[in-house]
């Protein structure tokens, strides 16, 4: 690998959104409107089968009588394209685990099973095989199960450069939850605290962008060693994400009583107001974000609104609990082997906004501004 050289590197002619690379938030939300008012109109009344929870949590619960399932869905995005330019599919599956069992934990379900959907350029019997050790890999770090699944064959639909290694990779994981032990945040209020634990770099959301920001501009070469990365660009944008199962159960163990478990996926921080009660958060104890992300935005021209709308920055998930179980929380977290912060806390806010005072950011209505 080459090692990046200290002259001054390309950046964007003009400042990159999510929008301006493709990815458009707000038309998929106008889109994702109309879904809803469709899909709901299946959700039985009651009895077996009902739907216990609005569209818009993490994962939704349904009655099983003694026990409710809940389930999710969810896929690798356009990490898919990191893993084909880097020619490495060992790892991809450990994410799409990751980012459907982090989810089912966020409404206290414990995940048990899962299935996925491979669809593939060409059957290659090694891409496939290749996919399959990160999923093993996931599933094992998850404490799950793979039940089953489906490959499909789709050429004129997946093209990529390299012949027979266009895939799209997604699946959907369930887990079961005691109907007294359901966690929507309907009991939140002020002072309770955030706590926040690292995450593995970008993890599943953002590459479009990500890879705009520092291969589209020529900022980097995909295989240049980057000394503030301690690796390549290619292999930092395909570190797996963190799989936050060993979290859960530890505050579980201790007998913590979390108000709201938060997974911080696309939209940042704003995801910490996918709960019931009507309450803000002020940030005011954030870590510094890790370099991958001041890199983006650097070389991309982010604007820092963008970068906490997108990323993680640094923060995979967020446990919320009240002050009196924040040292055991703290601890449970923090035996699990990742880092664990103090973030900030909960205030009363009818708006629900997340304020960031270090940076001058609040965030409503699925948007940060300066303030």
């Amino acid at each position: 690998m080459t090692t990046v050289s200290r002259v001054p590197r390309p950046v964007a002619t003009e400042s990159l959104t999510y929008s301006s690379v493709g990815v458009d938030t707000d038309d998929a939300e106008a889109g994702l409107e109309r879904l809803i008012a469709r899909i709901k109109t299946t959700w039985p009344d009651s009895g077996i089968g009902h739907v216990k929870l609005d569209v818009g949590f993490f994962a939704n619960v349904i009655d099983l009588g003694p026990v409710w399932l809940a389930i999710t869905t969810d896929g690798v995005g356009t990490k898919a394209l990191v893993a084909q330019m880097a020619g490495r599919y060992d790892t991809i599956g450990i994410d799409c685990v990751a980012m459907n069992v982090n989810d089912v934990i966020c409404v206290g379900a414990r995940p048990i099973s899962l299935v996925d959907y491979l669809a593939v350029q060409e059957a290659a019997p090694d891409l496939i095989e290749q996919i399959s050790i990160g999923l093993v890999e996931g599933a094992r770090a998850a404490g799950v199960s793979i039940t089953g699944g489906e490959i499909a064959q789709i050429p004129e639909m997946l093209v990529h450069a390299g012949s027979g290694v266009g895939f799209d990779l997604a699946a959907t994981a369930v887990g079961i939850v005691e109907p007294g032990k359901l966690i929507v945040g309907d009991d939140m209020e002020e002072g309770d605290v955030v706590f926040g634990v690292s995450s593995n770099g970008v993890h599943s959301n953002g590459l479009t962008l990500a890879r705009r920001a520092l291969l589209g501009t020529g900022a980097f070469s995909p295989d240049e060693y980057v000394p503030e990365l301690g690796a390549s660009v290619l292999e930092e944008l395909l570190r797996p994400t963190h799989i936050y199962v060993p979290e859960f159960d530890a505050l579980a163990a201790r007998g913590v009583q979390a108000k709201a478990l938060i997974h911080v996926t696309s939209d940042g921080f704003l995801n910490l107001t996918r709960v019931t009660s009507d309450v803000g958060y002020v940030l005011d104890s954030l870590p510094e974000a890790p370099p991958i992300f001041q890199l983006i935005q650097h070389a991309g021209r982010v604007a820092v609104e963008e970068m906490y709308h997108v990323y993680n920055m640094g923060i995979g998930f967020c446990v919320v609990v009240s002050e009196k179980h924040a040292e055991v929380c703290a601890e449970a977290l923090a035996a699990c082997g990742r880092d664990v912060y103090r973030i900030g806390h909960v205030v009363d806010d009818a708006e629900r906004k997340v304020q960031i005072p270090a940076l001058g950011l609040t965030g409503r209505d699925s948007r940060f501004t300066s303030d």
